[in-house]
């Protein structure tokens, strides 16, 4: 479609991408979409700005499954307070997070929300933004005060001294990185064993963590510092079976190998904050300002722990 391209930097891109691929816009008219999360047939989607959470069907056919996502009993219009990122559970609910609540609750089969994780140590956590889990079962995410209004981190309404990158496992609740400005995108390497934070920035940067036992990380290196300009910041990112890495950033979505060269660019005509592997892997679902857009990938992305 108009607007769109493929940026091929590496030949190595075709063993990812086929030449002739092409980028579709599934479904249009929201307001900030973001938070993608493939489940029973359908990508579910937030509208962060819209406050609602929404499912799409390959075909475009969208649904509305809650008003209201982010929580909040009188939200301003227009702020950045509904759902985001979301993870489905081994017990088949999902966990999503509500950036105006400032909270991560549990959607079960029914949509009832009930709340998980609101707190560290009595006091609110900032507006949690992207999860994923790891292979031992251990919740990760990133708390960016996003949702805050004032500023951001000079609301008033911010309790934590810090942005961090938490660590949910056993029952306990751990900031397991605390020296991010804006810790945003998240994900894990195939194996489990390394984890990938954004800071938003600008300019944004990619980091790689060694994950060690009980989740201690080490090692902490850049995988790539994005170029300033192009539209848009380094937001979410996800990961493929190969270990590629492909991530929103300035100018487009990059892929990126572990060791940092970029095999390529997606770019689209709006600004993509978001992405997820969906249906057997090999279906790539784009969240970007207003539309929901779809590639399909030769290689297959790494699916949420408990897709269903």
């Amino acid at each position: 479609m108009a607007g769109t391209n493929i940026e091929r930097l590496d030949p190595a891109l075709d063993a990812l991408v086929a030449p002739d691929a092409r980028i579709e816009r599934v479904a249009t008219g929201f307001v900030f979409t973001e938070g993608p999360m493939w489940k029973s047939g359908r990508l579910w989607f937030s509208d962060v700005n819209g406050d609602k959470l929404r499912a799409v069907d390959p075909s475009g056919k969208v649904e509305e499954l809650l008003p209201n996502s982010g929580g909040l009993p009188n939200p301003p219009q227009g702020a950045s307070i509904g759902s985001n990122g979301m993870v489905p559970d081994k017990d088949g609910t999902v966990l999503m997070t509500q950036m105006g609540a400032r909270r991560i609750v549990r959607v079960d089969a029914r949509l009832k929300l009930t709340p998980f994780l609101g707190h560290y140590q009595g006091k609110r956590l900032n507006s949690p933004n992207d999860l994923v889990v790891g292979a031992d079962g251990a919740l990760w995410f990133t708390d960016p005060p996003f949702g805050l209004f004032n500023g951001m981190d000079r609301d008033p309404a911010k309790q934590l001294p810090y942005n961090a990158v938490f660590r949910y496992a056993d029952g306990k609740l751990e900031p397991a990185i605390t020296d991010l400005a804006l810790p945003n995108g998240i994900g894990l390497s195939p194996n489990g064993k390394i984890l990938y934070v954004t800071d938003y920035g600008p300019p944004g940067i990619i980091y790689a963590y060694d994950i060690g036992p009980k989740g201690a990380l080490s090692n902490k290196r850049t995988v790539i510092a994005f170029p300033r300009g192009g539209g848009g910041g380094a937001d979410g990112l996800k990961v493929d079976t190969a270990g590629n890495i492909w991530a929103t950033g300035p100018g487009g979505i990059r892929i990126i190998t572990p060791q940092g060269k970029v095999l390529g660019q997606i770019k689209l005509p709006e600004v993509a904050a978001n992405l997820a592997f969906a249906e057997d892997g090999h279906v790539l679902y784009i969240t970007a300002s207003t539309s929901v857009y779809r590639l399909k990938t030769k290689i297959a992305g790494i699916l949420p722990r408990y897709s269903r």
